[in-house]
C-alpha cells in the first residue's frame, strides 16, 4: 500500500468512526507505529486531523458548518491561550490529597489536565478526551470514565448512562468550563447534551468551581444549565472587568485571578 493509500484510508476510518489511534491505525493498515505518525505529519499541517496524545479524531474545519455557533474544542483553544493555561494551572494547584473530582470538558479544563499533580492521590471522574487522556497518564490518579457517544466538536462523551454514573457520584470539588457567563442571564454553553452534563455535575459536587477566560463574561450562549450563584468559587484572568469584579463580589463567590 503506497503512502497515498494509506492516507486515504486513514481519512476513511475517521469519517466512519470519527476518532481512532497510532495503535489501532498501524493495526489495521499492518503498518508499524512511526509509519503511521509520518502518514499523519502532512494531515495535521494542513489541519485535517489533530492528535491527542495517541487519539486521532478529525480536525474541526474538515466538517464546518455553515451555522456560526457550531463550536470547536481546538479553534476554542486557539482564543486565549495563555490566560486559559494560568487558569488551568491555579485550578491544579487547588486540588487536595485523597479528592474526588470531576472535570468537565473544555479548552480551558484541558490546561487543568494537563497540571494536575503527580505527588498526592486522588479520584478524577472525566467525559472528556483530552482530560482523560491526562489522567490515565498519572499513575496516582483514580481515573473514572463516564463514556458515550463521542461529539467530535467538544471531545466529549455523553450518553444516558454517563449522566447515571456522574449521579452516582460524588466530588469534592467540580471544575467547570463554559461558554458564556452572565448576569442576570446565568452561565451558558452551545450544545443542550453539555448543558444536561454540566447540571447533573453540579448536583454531585461539593464544591463548585467556575474556570472561565475574561471574555466569557457578559456572554450569552444558547443554553443556561446555572445561575452563577450556583458557583463557590470562580478562576479567570486579570482581565476580568470592574462590573464583573463588583457583581461576584456582590454574590459572594470567591474570585481566584490566575
Amino acid at each position: 500500500m503506497t503512502r497515498d493509500e494509506r492516507v486515504n484510508a486513514i481519512m476513511q476510518t475517521l469519517q466512519i468512526s470519527k476518532a481512532s489511534s497510532v495503535q489501532e491505525l498501524s493495526e489495521q493498515l499492518n503498518v508499524s507505529h512511526m509509519t503511521i505518525r509520518r502518514d499523519l505529519v502532512p494531515l495535521i499541517k494542513s489541519e485535517r486531523v489533530k492528535v491527542l496524545h495517541g487519539s486521532v479524531i478529525l480536525h474541526p474545519r474538515t466538517r464546518a458548518r455553515a451555522d456560526e455557533s457550531y463550536y470547536s474544542l481546538i479553534a476554542a483553544g486557539a482564543k486565549h491561550p495563555e490566560q486559559k493555561r494560568r487558569i488551568g494551572q491555579l485550578a491544579a494547584s487547588l486540588i487536595e490529597p485523597e479528592d474526588t473530582l470531576i472535570i468537565d470538558a473544555g479548552s480551558t479544563t484541558e490546561y487543568l489536565g494537563k497540571y494536575l499533580p503527580e505527588d498526592i492521590s486522588y479520584t478524577v471522574l472525566s467525559y472528556s478526551l483530552n482530560v482523560v487522556s491526562e489522567t490515565v497518564r498519572r499513575k496516582n490518579c483514580h481515573s473514572i470514565f463516564s463514556g458515550g457517544v463521542f461529539h467530535e466538536n467538544t471531545l466529549m462523551f455523553e450518553s444516558p448512562e454517563g449522566l447515571a454514573t456522574i449521579r452516582r457520584f460524588r466530588a469534592t470539588k467540580a471544575f467547570i468550563s463554559a461558554a458564556g457567563a452572565s448576569h442576570p442571564f446565568g452561565v451558558t454553553c452551545l450544545n443542550s447534551y453539555e448543558s444536561e452534563t454540566k447540571k447533573a455535575v453540579i448536583l454531585s459536587a461539593k464544591r463548585k468551581i467556575l474556570l472561565v477566560d475574561s471574555s466569557k463574561f457578559g456572554v450569552i450562549r444558547s443554553d443556561f444549565f446555572a445561575e452563577l450563584s450556583a458557583f463557590n468559587e470562580i478562576i479567570t484572568d486579570s482581565d476580568i472587568s470592574e462590573e464583573y469584579l463588583e457583581i461576584i463580589k456582590g454574590l459572594g463567590i470567591t474570585l481566584r485571578i490566575a
